[in-house]
């Protein structure tokens, strides 16, 4: 049975920095990144990618659809 990689993508220029994501992250795999400042705000940024769950919360409360949530199927070697 394949296994599953997500990958997440966060669109920075679409998001408005209301952090709902990180919010609604149930295993805090998203935070703010404080050491980059644009257009008034902190952005997100994605800093635990493995510890993702594809439960796709982030993506579903994103007001600006600045984040997409995509799961790759990954080959076992043999």
């Amino acid at each position: 049975m394949p296994r599953h990689h997500v990958r997440i993508e966060i669109k920075n220029e679409w998001c408005k920095g209301c952090y709902i994501c990180v919010d609604m992250c149930p295993k805090g795999v998203l935070e703010v990144d404080k050491s980059i400042f644009i257009r008034g705000f902190h952005p997100v940024k994605v800093a635990r990618p493995e510890d993702c769950i594809a439960c796709r919360l982030c993506e579903l409360w994103c007001p600006d659809l600045a984040i997409a949530v995509c799961e790759e199927a990954e080959e076992e070697a043999v």
